[in-house]
């Protein structure tokens, strides 16, 4: 039985390749490391759905931001019952109510909702009148606008821009194949995208990030790493922020959102404890990990700086998943559209080992 589906191939793809082996990601013909931090998400998309879109960068920016537009007006509809959710229970509630389809529009409307519906959610929340989205900024730009109320920095921008880039697109991960099974089945992409949505919840998948802060909460200061992390190694924890199913060397996109954080703190927006007690436990846990556990690859990944840079830019550890979709949506209506195009319903087979009828 292959547990998983390990190394079981059901899909060919144009949008990423991700090497385990030698920590290598590629997303649309081009390196991470020549993606993140150098291009914007609009550009992202231009890569992933140009061909989709039929739109160039400039082109996605400007129907994007009427996107974003359009979707605020579903906030009207924001009622206590939602209000009492978690966030990205709440995202997908008012995902749900999107129109479904397969065409241009359907997409515009899921690449702008997390980036609308999670800053409004979460001001509601917290009595905040929500923030209209605006006609001039970038997505990343106006998402923070939308979360804080004010004009972001550049490095603040930057930041985030880098992130929905780096988490744009990861293979067949879990939110991605359940988004191609659904899609399958010519449900529409707004059924394929809440059929992700869920699975991205899950604890084991993009849950994980909170976490790590909830980790060097308890640590508290770098002289306490090491024998914090050994006490739960001993306990048989796993350490937050560390290993992958995938990747047997360091996760490339931890160096990724590794640089964009030591740019946010060079700008001022990371308090240097922070970073310092980071690096002091990723030092340990690295040392801990290769002394413990010789036989198995366990090296920094995404969720351990996912975490910090996410902190950094004043969004709540509760809303770290709503984030994470902002920027692998783009994937999924990728994935999502080649299933379409290209595909068939996807029916695998199942092996019998119940009891046979008497």
């Amino acid at each position: 039985m292959i547990s998983g589906l390990d190394d079981v191939i059901a899909a060919e793809t144009m949008l990423s390749d991700v090497d385990g082996l030698n920590g290598r990601l590629i997303i649309a013909g081009h390196s991470l490391d020549a993606l993140a931090g150098h291009t914007s998400y609009e550009a992202m998309l231009a890569l992933l759905l140009g061909d989709f879109l039929e739109a160039d960068v400039a082109t996605i920016t400007r129907h994007l931001a009427a996107a974003r537009k359009e979707v605020h007006g579903y906030i009207e509809g924001v009622d206590a019952a939602i209000l009492a959710l978690s966030p990205i229970e709440g995202l997908r509630a008012m995902i749900a109510r999107l129109p479904d389809g397969e065409d241009r529009d359907t997409a515009y409307r899921l690449l702008a909702a997390p980036a609308v519906f999670t800053p409004a959610l979460l001001r509601l929340q917290q009595g905040l009148p929500v923030v209209a989205p605006s006609d001039t900024l970038g997505h990343a730009a106006d998402m923070l606008a939308m979360l804080t109320g004010t004009a972001p920095t550049q490095a603040q921008v930057n930041a985030l821009d880098t992130y929905l880039v780096t988490v744009s697109d990861h293979g067949l991960n879990a939110s991605t194949f359940a988004a191609r099974v659904v899609a399958s089945t010519r449900a529409g992409v707004t059924s394929a995208i809440l059929a992700a949505l869920s699975a991205l919840k899950g604890p084991l998948h993009g849950g994980a990030p909170g976490p790590v802060l909830d980790m060097l909460d308890a640590i508290g200061t770098p002289d306490r790493a090491e024998p914090w992390l050994a006490a739960e190694l001993a306990r048989g924890e796993r350490l937050m922020g560390f290993g992958h199913r995938i990747y047997r060397v360091r996760d490339p996109r931890a160096d990724a959102l590794k640089n964009a954080l030591r740019q946010l703190a060079e700008a001022g927006a990371v308090p240097a404890d922070r970073l310092a007690l980071a690096e002091a436990v990723e030092r340990s846990a690295l040392a801990l990990l290769r002394q413990k556990k010789p036989d198995r690859a366990l090296e920094t990944n995404v969720e351990f700086y996912t975490a910090l840079l996410l902190e950094a830019l004043g969004l709540p550890r509760e809303a770290f998943t709503c984030v994470f979709a902002a920027g692998r949506v783009g994937g999924w209506i990728g994935h999502a559209r080649e299933q379409i195009d290209h595909g068939r319903l996807i029916r695998p087979q199942s092996k019998y080992i119940g009891p046979l009828a008497a």
